[in-house]
């Protein structure tokens, strides 16, 4: 029962929205398709009660007109005693087997009681579907008459269709204004949260609608404001432990440059320089928290990049340029050139060289800063952007990484409308991915 019931859940469309317009169209012409049943049914009814009533009295009055007039004028008044439903044939008419529905035998024996023995009548079947039979009698004269008849609903009117394509219309317009407006609030919700910032810069959602959404929309902004004031203060204790911290290794350093040379003085000079490293990260990852108070500006990214590979080379480091986007940005300069500087800075330090490439994805522009360095396990590509995170083997604390550049990069990325995102390189390397979509052409 659990694995049907399970298979029925998979069957169903993927989307709420998908699944609201299935479950409320269904129902509706469910509903309206049961209201049609009935219509139906009771029309059926009232056809059949109608039938039986006009044959019996018609029946009456053709069967008396028939055994009053002469023989040879009985042909001449067959078509005007003619119904829907059933009409009058002089002779015999057709044997067949015996009645089969109710409702046959019903018409027979109500005719039967309204002619009286004068007139003696018997029936029989001539078709089944549709149902079609004859009841048979005689005149005074002798001359046998046949009543065939045929029960059959009033034929539906021509402008019933329209009426159920106008209603099954409405009911898709009804169904789709219901499922936007049930819809509508998650959306906003999905893009607000895909869009949220721990600094507190993302969009709010409006407060207003129907009381469930202003409810959801108003604990959704304090959330918002709460990992804004966490985030400010955990980076504000990092940053003023990271600031504190300068002056006591200043001084050690100090002293140790006072002590006699030797190997215990270098070794200790050595571990003061990697805390001061450690240090200067950690300021710089709490100001990285603040991308955006810095304001955007346009900017010619060929010309950009250009000028930060220049810098590279110009200090005698491999660092490479290639393609062209022919665009404009609108961005933080100073967080697009941080976050590239330390994708670079990292492929530098553990691969000795740097591949930057511009490629154009659609409208957007993406980014590409690859190495052919170790490479990084797939289980743990998302691992390395927590801040303080290093691997073992080649990417650890020997290389000189402090376990925030990349961390630095990933904060700073939404500050500079980018999306940054790492995968290996086929062949063994790095690369991380940076796509900026404001972009516009030159």
């Amino acid at each position: 029962m659990n694995t049907a019931l399970r298979r029925g859940w998979r069957l169903l469309p993927r989307t709420i929205a998908a699944r609201l317009y299935l479950v409320l169209f269904a129902g509706l012409l469910t509903a309206h398709a049961l209201s049609f049943a009935l219509l139906f049914y009771e029309r059926y009814q009232a056809a059949t009660s109608m039938l039986m009533s006009n044959l019996e009295q018609d029946v009456t009055v053709a069967v008396a007109i028939l055994d009053r007039i002469p023989a040879q004028e009985r042909a001449d008044w067959l078509p005007r005693l003619k119904r829907r439903t059933f009409h009058y044939l002089l002779g015999p008419g057709q044997d067949g087997a015996a009645l089969a529905s109710d409702e046959a035998r019903e018409f027979v024996a109500r005719v039967g009681a309204a002619l009286g023995p004068r007139y003696p009548v018997r029936a029989n079947a001539v078709s089944a579907g549709p149902e079609r039979f004859q009841i048979h009698l005689r005149l005074s004269d002798g001359e046998p008459v046949t009543v065939e008849v045929q029960p059959s609903a009033m034929p539906i009117a021509r402008w019933l269709p329209y009426v159920l394509a106008a209603q099954l219309a409405l009911l898709l317009v009804c169904t789709w204004g219901a499922v936007r407006l049930a819809t509508r609030p998650l959306a906003q919700l999905a893009r607000a949260a895909e869009s949220l910032s721990p600094g507190g810069q993302g969009p709010r959602l409006q407060e207003t609608g129907p009381v469930e959404v202003v409810g959801a929309a108003a604990a959704f902004n304090a959330m918002q404001d709460r990992i804004a004031q966490y985030t400010q203060e955990r980076l504000q204790i990092l940053a003023s432990i990271s600031h504190d911290l300068q002056t006591p290794i200043t001084r050690m350093k100090l002293r140790c440059e006072a002590m006699e040379e030797g190997g215990q003085r270098d070794k200790t000079l050595d571990d003061l320089g990697e805390m001061e490293r450690l240090v200067r990260e950690g300021i710089a990852y709490a100001r990285s928290a603040h991308g955006a108070a810095e304001a955007p500006l346009r900017i010619d990214l060929d010309a950009f990049l250009q000028s930060l590979v220049y810098d590279y080379q110009d200090t005698g480091r491999a660092v490479s340029l290639g393609g062209r986007s022919g665009r404009l940005l609108v961005t933080r300069p100073n967080a697009l050139r941080r976050i590239l500087a330390n994708l670079i800075d990292n492929a530098l330090a553990y691969a000795g060289s740097a591949e930057l490439e511009l490629a154009r994805d659609g409208d957007a522009v993406l980014l590409r800063v690859a190495d052919r360095g170790p490479g990084i396990p797939e289980d743990r590509l998302e691992q390395v952007m927590q801040p303080f995170y290093r691997l073992e083997g080649s990417r650890n604390r020997d290389s000189g990484g402090t376990g925030l550049g990349l961390a630095i990069a990933q904060q700073l990325a939404p500050s500079a409308g980018a999306r940054l995102r790492l995968r290996n390189r086929d062949g063994g390397g790095l690369e991380a991915l940076v796509r900026l979509d404001d972009v516009a052409a030159v």
